[in-house]
């Protein structure tokens, strides 16, 4: 079995494409039909990602979007016939890991959710991913992050961050001298080829920036060189 996940969904012609398809590919599906169903589905399983339209009746997807990222990490890749630069951005902004829009073709939907379910794995279970598993602490400032528990700290409070917020703020700790352009945190965080798509590297910056910054607008931790990239500051 490649993974358990839900699908979010009003309309049965696309939920019924989707979960066959989906479902020869080796997984487990569950379909909720509208927002309130979905927070029900939710609560009572365990799911390895989430595909989830915006346009849904009783609960908005933004809405479910929401409130699931107060409770889990688990992927979420938003499907919508809403393709604008807002809805992508607040979309992300809220904590969706990836964003497709409809129509989408099948084969490249399957490689977004296996990709996103790999990635989840790689960073939460990195022993069982065939890597060692990291014992020291980073730090920077009053941040630490700890990759063996996938938690990050500011003066002992923990802060939550989605899957791709960690991995940005592990590899800045990890390399605190090296600068990066948006085309190499694209390829090292999301493991695919950079298309100048600024937007998602601009919103899941910001979003980062939201949580470990005291000021975001005048960033201590994560600095921006302007025409180049980012770099990790003094805190």
């Amino acid at each position: 079995m490649e993974g358990h996940l839900l699908i979010i969904e009003d309309d049965p012609a696309i939920s019924t494409m989707v979960k066959d398809y989906l479902a020869k590919e080796g997984y487990q599906i569950t379909v909720a039909e509208d927002g309130e169903q979905a927070l029900r589905e939710f609560a009572s399983a365990s799911y390895d990602l989430i595909l989830l339209d915006l346009m849904l009746p009783k609960r908005s997807g933004l809405d479910i979007l929401e409130q699931i990222r107060k409770e889990s990490r688990v992927p979420i890749l938003i499907l919508s016939a809403k393709d604008g630069e807002v809805e992508k951005a607040l979309g992300l902004r809220l904590g969706a890991d990836d964003y497709i829009a409809k129509p989408f073709s099948l084969i490249e939907l399957a490689a977004r959710v296996q990709a996103s379910i790999r990635r989840a794995t790689l960073y939460s279970n990195p022993d069982e991913a065939g890597q060692t598993p990291e014992l020291k602490l980073l730090s920077v400032g009053e941040l630490t992050l700890d990759p063996d528990n996938f938690t990050v700290t500011k003066r002992g409070q923990e802060i939550t961050l989605t899957s791709k917020e960690f991995q940005i703020l592990k590899l800045f700790l990890q390399h605190p001298t090296r600068v990066y352009t948006k085309a190499m945190l694209y390829q090292l965080v999301w493991n695919e080829d950079y298309f100048k798509d600024d937007n998602v590297i601009n919103v899941h910056m910001r979003r980062l920036r939201e949580k470990i910054e005291d000021d975001p607008s005048t960033p201590r931790y994560i600095r921006t060189l302007w025409g180049i990239g980012y770099r990790l500051g003094e805190g």
